[in-house]
């Protein structure tokens, strides 16, 4: 997240992680890591403020420290260091790094060797002489001395070719030039010295239009012989200035700064009693101010010496440049109030009046309060858009949700039409397997029960079949009361829709065995009825649609149901032909007369003989060591004969049609196996 300062341990742990997944060296990784920064702060829009900084690569180095407290601007919470250069022989130099960040000095190599390579076309090698705690700094402070030097020049290797190929004499050419400098130098001075006979613009004339060399080459600035300026207009003109001497005795200050400063208009006082050196962090003395006499200096007014009515405001802060002047043992700190906004400048109670016409923090307030406005965007942009992503997280949960839920009520290909807001055109199934169930005297047992005992008992019963609808992959297609009905080969056509809802038949018996009568306290009896043939699919209404079966195989398989015996599954002709060489074990039942359709011959399932109970319920394999029950349930209890020839006698099952529906995840039995 942009402008969001993140802690350097999390910096530390991604460094670790990428020196294990590639193998090399913490160093390595850092150095790589300066290069890209390099390049990615030119694709952030920095690239020609880089360039700018200075024409050659000690000045850039010289010029960073500025860069960074013009991004501190932005960046308030940034914790940047400090760079300082001292040149050598030989065009080598002296980087000094000064960081409170321990252990991320290897970045700077892979930066300055990049910036040398891209803008001043240099090779350059960074090695470490030193590492450090620096004592000169306030605290503890990560010191570390680069040596850089300076290998040949890109431009060099290319242009040499060539000027052999010519037959020039380099080091004689560069020669034969620097003396035409001096000669040039020589003419200049002597000129400049006699006044009378030719004016100083004149003089410059006649060496620029000498055709050899270069104005800048030779110019040298005239100083006059006093200072035109008294000394009340000085500080007029310089409201934020402080003169000290070398044991920081206050000499002269600005006018202004005096006004927001009131200690500094007595006489013989330290300038360290009222101000603190926040950057670059050295101490307070004359010659650590020598020392970084090239970086930016930033002071802050020390609040306990303040008026007490100016105690509860923020401090105000300076920024500006230390000149020695030599000739008079003292330094002068040329400053200007360091403000970010126009909300900060009211804070101090200062106003722009205050700041002199010439200085650029006038400009710097109003263009920075603009900044400021369009950083707080960019942070509120950002955090909608986190906002967002969470929303959008959140949203494909729930979408998740709805989606299994819309599912569970209809196919799921005729779900996704019925999204996309398209008509499901209805389809012809030529064969498939309808199952009907319902519970034996469940009329009796409603008139005997409170309602909840009645849903308890039938949510037990549905949520057990709903589980082995997943696990036999058939179709649940409806629930009126006590009666369930399943389709196996719709929607989607399977060759083996009869075994499925066959040992799905099977699994319903013996899950039936789990769910008490709140009655007489003893297991529930269900009739199961199969017939196997063509339907007619598709869906119906607008509010809660339907995914519906029509077709005579519809009543045929309810005519089943309801003609059969107690925890017997009864079959049709047709599903029996289906089943045959399947490896279940079936038995006649004889020719019944079924209301609508005459006498029929029809037929009871037993088993699956290729399949175990824990198989034909989905369970996971048990171990070997089952423990028999005490008590076996017999498939027909008493009286289940009687309840058989009073489901002969009880009128059929309405011809309506039903509609699908889907659900799983039940408990697995708890009954033994016996072995």
């Amino acid at each position: 997240m942009t402008y969001t300062v993140y802690d350097d341990v999390i910096t530390i742990n991604l460094i670790q992680e990428a020196c294990k997944v590639l193998g090399v060296s913490t160093e390595a990784i850092l150095k790589l890591f300066g290069e890209y920064f390099f390049k990615f702060c030119k694709m952030s829009g920095y690239d020609r403020m880089l360039r700018t900084l200075g024409g050659n690569l000690t000045e850039f180095i010289e010029n960073l420290d500025a860069l960074h407290s013009y991004l501190a601007l932005s960046y308030q919470e940034m914790n940047a260091p400090s760079f300082r250069v001292e040149k050598g022989i030989d065009g080598k130099m002296l980087l000094h790094y000064y960081s409170d960040r321990h252990g991320l000095c290897y970045i700077v190599p892979g930066i300055i060797e990049a910036v040398a390579k891209d803008f001043f076309d240099v090779d350059v090698t960074l090695d470490i002489l030193d590492v450090n705690e620096e004592e000169e700094r306030t605290g503890k402070k990560e010191h570390v001395v680069f040596l850089v030097v300076q290998k040949v020049c890109k431009q060099t290797r290319r242009t040499r070719p060539k000027r052999l190929q010519e037959g020039q004499d380099i080091p004689r050419d560069q020669e034969a030039l620097e003396a035409a400098f001096l000669r040039m130098k020589e003419k200049y001075l002597r000129m400049s010295v006699c006044p009378g006979k030719k004016s100083h613009w004149d003089a410059v004339r006649s060496v620029v239009m000498f055709g050899k060399g270069h104005l800048t080459n030779t110019f040298e600035p005239i100083y006059p012989e006093r200072l035109w300026i008294e000394e009340k207009t000085f500080c007029n003109a310089f409201p934020f200035h402080i003169v000290f001497d070398e044991s920081l005795r206050v000499k002269q200050a600005g006018v202004n700064i005096q006004k927001y400063v009131p200690g500094l208009q007595t006489r013989k006082i330290r300038v360290d009693e009222y101000f603190c050196i926040i950057h670059p962090q050295v101490p307070f003395n004359i010659f650590s101010i020598c020392k970084f006499i090239n970086s930016q200096f930033v002071l802050k007014t020390r609040r306990e010496v303040m008026p007490e009515a100016w105690k509860n405001q923020p401090t105000l802060k300076l920024r500006g440049q230390m000149i020695w002047m030599e000739s008079m043992r003292c330094m002068i700190y040329v400053c200007s109030p360091k403000l970010r906004s126009l909300r900060e400048l009211e804070e101090r109670r200062m106003h722009l009046s205050d700041i002199a016409p010439h200085d650029t923090t006038r400009d710097l307030i109003l263009l920075n309060q603009q900044r400021l406005a369009e950083i707080e965007l960019s942070n509120q942009l950002e955090r909608k858009k986190e906002e967002l992503r969470v929303l959008s997280k959140h949203l494909a949960l729930e979408k998740k949700k709805t989606e299994t839920l819309l599912y569970a009520m209809l196919p799921e290909h005729v779900a996704n039409q019925l999204k996309e807001g398209r008509k499901v055109a209805a389809g012809e199934f030529k064969t498939c397997t309808i199952l009907f169930s319902d519970v034996v005297t469940f009329t009796n047992i409603c008139a005997a029960c409170e309602p909840i005992q009645i849903v308890t008992m039938l949510n037990s019963m549905y949520s057990r079949f709903d589980r082995l609808t997943s696990v036999h992959d058939v179709y649940k297609v409806e629930t009126i009361g006590d009666a369930y009905m399943v389709v196996g080969g719709v929607p989607v056509p399977m060759e083996s829709h009869a075994q499925r809802v066959a040992n799905f038949a099977l699994g319903m018996r013996i899950s039936a065995r789990e769910v008490m009568n709140p009655v007489t306290g003893e297991p529930i009896q269900i009739r199961v009825g199969i017939h196997t043939g063509p339907v007619l699919a598709g869906v119906v209404g607008d509010k809660m649609p339907r995914y519906c079966l029509f077709g005579d195989t519809v009543n045929t398989a309810s005519r089943m149901e309801s003609h059969g015996l107690p925890n017997k599954v009864h079959l049709s002709p047709t599903t029996c032909r289906a089943l045959e060489n399947q490896g279940f074990e079936i038995i006649e039942r004889g020719e019944i007369e079924v209301k609508g359709k005459g006498k029929m011959t029809t037929y009871f399932l037993i088993q699956n003989l290729n399949a175990t109970e824990d198989e034909i319920m989905g369970r996971p394999k048990n171990p070997p060591d089952h423990k028999a029950c005490d008590e076996l349930i017999p498939e027909e209890g008493p009286g289940a004969r009687e309840d058989s020839v009073e489901a002969a006698d009880e009128p059929p099952s309405s011809d309506e049609t039903n509609t699908l529906r889907c659900h799983s995840d039940v408990a697995p039995s708890g009954f033994c196996v016996l072995l």
